[in-house]
């Protein structure tokens, strides 16, 4: 994993004893929390039509996982916005 300058002298500062991790009061906790609900909320219904053998595949694939294929769909889908799926041109 590539560290930008910022995380550097953050993960040098906290191994060189400089920077101490301090527990989060409860309010910040509940902030926190509250954000992490927010971020994961699925809010927006979508409907799409897709090839047949498309989705035998994803629910193929959803199935050897062991999860549900609409949540398989909604990750990749996420995986490819934040950019760690990425395209195949070739292909």
């Amino acid at each position: 994993m590539k560290l930008d300058k910022e995380e550097k002298d953050i993960l040098t500062a906290y191994e060189s004893g400089t920077m101490r991790l301090s527990t989060p009061s409860k309010s910040e906790m509940a902030k926190v929390k509250a954000m992490a609900e927010n971020t994961f909320r699925k809010d927006r219904r979508v409907t799409i039509r897709l090839y047949d053998h498309d989705l035998k595949g994803i629910q193929k694939k959803a199935m050897e996982k062991g999860i549900p294929y609409q949540t398989l769909i909604s990750g990749m889908i996420h995986q490819y916005v934040e950019g760690d799926l990425i395209e195949n041109v070739n292909g």
